[in-house]
């Protein structure tokens, strides 16, 4: 964690006092007698920052650093410094239980020795040379309220120990404790403390000190001489050894290869590849050291509690335990039931009506493990049938239906959620007429598209030729063809699904609007039977109608994978956790770039860790309701070896690659949109350069004079172990951006700081608006289309009830309800949600230039509220104005808890 910044000093004395806060506080003094030099620390009234910053005391200083005179203290030689550590109590931590270390945990509270703090100075001992004796305490159990308990200590400070650079900790009971800060009073200058916000380990459990820096950022080269051994120790520490299985109480960062998704020791067909390496590239996951499966010899046993560093998961805590609550609780609970509830895994539903009642009257559930506690965590889910005391699992109307019931329907919302929807970020423009397949002919059949040009020149009436419409860049296109066509045939081997290659191509109006012009389904050549594909384009007669209704459902189905698992899981989630494991290995905490992207990484490896668990794992959520099917991870695996590129992962770059911009120094952002009125492009812009701009403050801060980014070893080490560890399997690529000045620096930094808020925000928080309703994203299709090879039976069925063939081609009752389930918990915010430029970190609030830059991001971050705000009243932006359309909010930073399409979180925490 961020730790708040302790000034001691043995300067020499000065003449002058009182001093701006910009340069160093002064106390009057002798050479003989040292002066003390101490940062107060403001009281945070955020709720987020009294959560992270709470210390007791009230500072009406306005962030001025007092000097006060202490030749009353001239003749003493040492300072007395009372220290108050602020105790959180968990639920399965300190005082959870009255066992018998609870015992004896309560007699070493009685008998004062319940912490051991240790004071270490920035300086070395002018005569020796060497590192100044730590000042020593222990702190005793003064007091306890509901949620916390304090813990008090007493230290005789030497007048020449100069400034205090960190604190060692070391817990004497027998159980874990979080601490939140350390309170010091006793100092001339005033009260201060240090943030820890962090789990402290039972020396019982590891006799290792734990070690919190003071709140001065250092780079390595201006590291105090006192600070220098521990600064290199700790980060040894926590890289550890990569041996044996991690224990819960550990934070120790290492990577490993996705090998625990599968579980064939419970069922070999639970085996899953192992993603990672030369024949599956991926990024690497934290590893773990489980044992080995004893039935697949390179998979990891599977195990109910996966192991991440402990500071990265604080789900025990109280007031932070709302997100992963809610989502362990769903998967692990609610999902059962419902599987139980609904016996039947492949009825479907049997008319609309039947979608309708999910949210008039639910699904009855049979009982539940830990009722009480789950009907707390998912009051909008879980309702109690008064008469019967029995619960129910009933859905709230997605914001999308509310407006207009029947948006899912309508081509033009089906084009608009392209620009403006759940994944917005793969519509591209076509830049290559005929269209064209790059896969061996050989074994996927002839690689020329179905859709020709009198297709399309029939679509746009007389408007323009093709030819005059990709001058004019006017097509656009979903082009999921090659991707899916691979694995086509093994999806099609699973029982209840099928899987074609897809492309939908648009045409754009005047307006900014998109208009669906065709598309082509093509399934490849499958036991003994040659290439199919066929177009399907909007028409007025009934049949071709229906035929088109249905294809657009298959289309969905591939859009939703495709978001899930690549522009969600894959380029958030999977992409990040590389990204934290190397800047806890190879920044110090005292780093100013680790204490800049910490915020940006919380929770993000605990709910990874979740997902391995029990969503994208094998026959969990992704794989029993999504069209890959037990392929569903492979997938990712295949788009992140032929798509992913750290450099095309900013905004402006992803847009210019996919032809929705071009560089344009006269345009705003620097960048001309291809589509004006593309709102995931217009409001993303903005944020991305309020992001860069902060980020660009922040570096010039630190790295003010030339080749300071090039000498720095952790940085360097930190950015060299992500290309070559944390993505090893493309470190020989070209496209890795160098990192030898701070504009290469701010560039990486930003693009990162996008990937954890802003992109996260907009593919995830809108997950239940957008598919709630899942007739508008269906996220499997379990049947072919009608004129594949139909039988007598199911043409007739289609031309008799063409309505009974789309709902047999929607997903069954258990995988839509499944899905409906954890996309309402995915889609939430909870109470303790920290947002994008809502918290001053302790550190970064001691520094006057760094908080004077965070207030000028909060202020922009603020004007963006507005901004969005207005498009969306604006009626020409037709594309986020209209009758029964929601507005487009999913990149307005704040919102208020719960599901409500908008908010951009620091991390990726949920």
């Amino acid at each position: 964690m961020i730790m708040p910044q302790i000034y001691v000093s043995n300067s020499s004395p000065s003449p002058s006092c009182l001093t701006h806060i910009s340069q160093k506080t002064c106390l009057h003094g002798t050479s003989y007698y040292p002066s003390f030099q101490v940062g107060s620390r403001p009281w945070f009234q955020n709720k987020k920052s009294e959560t992270r910053a709470r210390n007791g005391y009230n500072n009406s200083s306005n962030n001025k650093i007092k000097a006060v005179a202490v030749s009353e203290h001239a003749e003493k030689k040492s300072v007395k410094v009372k220290a108050t550590i602020t105790v959180q109590l968990t639920v399965g931590g300190l005082f959870s239980d009255l066992g018998l270390e609870r015992g004896a945990d309560d007699i070493t509270d009685l008998l004062g020795k319940s912490l051991h703090l240790e004071l270490v100075s920035t300086t070395l001992n002018p005569k020796t040379k060497r590192e100044k004796d730590t000042v020593k305490g222990f702190a005793h159990r003064t007091f306890q309220l509901v949620d916390k308990a304090k813990y008090a200590a007493e230290f005789d400070v030497p007048h020449s120990f100069g400034e205090i650079g960190a604190i060692f900790v070391e817990n004497e009971h027998h159980k874990e404790m979080f601490i939140i800060d350390v309170l010091f009073e006793g100092f001339p200058t005033g009260p201060f403390h240090i943030s820890c916000n962090s789990w402290v380990h039972s020396k019982f459990d590891n006799p290792a000190k734990r070690v919190f820096f003071s709140n001065k950022s250092y780079l390595p080269s201006e590291t105090p001489e006192g600070l220098k051994r521990i600064r290199g120790e700790k980060l040894i520490e926590l890289r550890g050894d990569g041996e044996g299985e991690r224990k819960k109480f550990e934070s120790i960062y290492d990577y490993d290869v996705y090998n625990d998704i599968g579980n064939p020791d419970r069922d070999i067909e639970l085996k899953r590849p192992v993603l990672g390496g030369k024949q599956n590239p991926y990024p690497r996951r934290c590893r773990t050291g489980r044992p080995r499966s004893k039935t697949d010899p390179l998979s990891e046993e599977r195990s109910d509690n996966v192991y991440v560093p402990r500071d990265e998961c604080f789900s025990e805590v109280k007031e932070l335990t709302f997100s992963t609550k809610a989502v362990y609780s769903v998967l692990h609970a609610l999902v059962p039931s419902l599987q139980t509830a609904i016996i039947d895994k492949d009825l479907g539903f049997p008319v609309f009506s039947a979608i309708d009642d999910l949210f008039n009257e639910g699904v009855k559930l049979p009982i539940l493990k830990g009722k009480g506690l789950i009907r707390n965590i998912l009051p909008r889910l879980i309702k109690v049938v008064k008469d019967t005391e029995k619960d129910i699992l009933r859905f709230e109307t997605p914001a999308t239906m509310d407006r207009d019931r029947f948006f899912w329907f309508r081509d033009e919302e089906f084009a608009r959620q392209t620009l403006a929807g759940l994944n917005p970020c793969c519509i591209e423009l076509v830049t290559e007429w005929p269209l064209k397949s790059k896969l061996d002919p050989d074994i996927y059949g002839p690689v020329e598209s179905a859709i020709t040009t009198e297709t399309i020149e029939q679509e746009i009436k007389g408007f323009m030729t093709v030819e005059e419409a990709l001058k004019q860049k006017k097509l656009f296109i979903l082009d999921y063809h090659d991707l899916l066509l691979p694995v086509v045939e093994k999806v099609r081997e699973l029982e209840g699904t099928t899987l074609y290659g897809s492309r939908t191509l648009f045409f754009l109006n005047s307006d900014s609007t998109l208009r669906p012009l065709a598309i082509e389904l093509t399934r490849p050549p499958i036991n003994g039977k040659p290439q199919w594909k066929e177009v399907f384009t909007p028409a007025w007669h009934s049949t071709s109608v229906w035929l088109w209704r249905i294809a657009k459902a298959h289309v969905l189905a591939h859009d939703s994978g495709y978001h899930q698992l690549v522009s969600h899981w894959l380029r958030t989630h999977c992409a990040t956790e590389p990204y934290i494991i190397a800047t806890n290995r190879q920044l110090s905490a005292m780093h100013p770039i680790y204490r800049l992207l910490h915020p940006h990484f919380r929770y993000t490896m605990e709910i990874n860790a979740l997902a391995r668990e029990a969503l994208i794992n094998a026959n969990g959520t992704i794989e029993s309701s999504f069209s890959p099917g037990k392929y569903s991870i492979l997938l990712s695996s295949i788009a992140y070896d032929k798509q992913w590129q750290f450099n095309l992962q900013g905004l402006p770059a992803d847009l210019i690659n996919r032809g929705l911009a071009v560089e344009d120094p006269n345009a705003p952002h620097g960048l001309k949109l291809t589509i004006e009125d593309y709102p995931y492009a217009n409001d993303g812009l903005v944020l991305w350069d309020i992001i860069k701009g902060w980020v660009t403050d922040y570096v010039s801060h630190y790295y003010s004079e030339p080749g300071r980014v090039e000498s720095d070893k952790e940085l360097q080490a930190w950015w060299e172990e992500i290309r070559t560890v944390g993505h090893g399997d493309k470190k020989d690529e070209p496209w890795w951006p160098v990192l030898k000045n701070k504009e290469d620096l701010v560039e990486i930094l930003t693009t990162i700081v996008w990937i954890t808020s802003g992109h996260h925000a907009a593919v995830n928080f809108g997950q239940y608006h957008y598919a709630g309703y899942f007739p508008n994203r269906p996220t499997i299709t379990r049947c072919n289309m009608p004129t594949e090879d139909p039988s007598d039976s199911e043409w007739e069925l289609f031309l008799e009830k063409p309505e009974a063939t789309l709902l047999n081609t929607f997903p069954s009752q258990i995988q839509a309800t499944t899905v409906m389930t954890v996309l309402d918990i995915l889609s939430n915010h909870s109470p303790d949600e920290e947002y994008l430029g809502e918290t001053l970190e302790p550190a970064w609030a001691d520094d006057p230039i760094v908080k004077s830059a965070f207030e000028k991001f909060k202020g922009k971050l603020m004007e963006l509220e507005g901004i969005v705000d207005e498009r969306n009243a604006d009626r020409t932006r037709k594309n986020r104005n209209g009758a029964g359309i929601v507005p487009y909010e999913l990149l307005k930073p704040k919102s208020e808890p719960g599901v409500t399409g908008k908010g951009v979180p620091y991390s990726i925490s949920i």
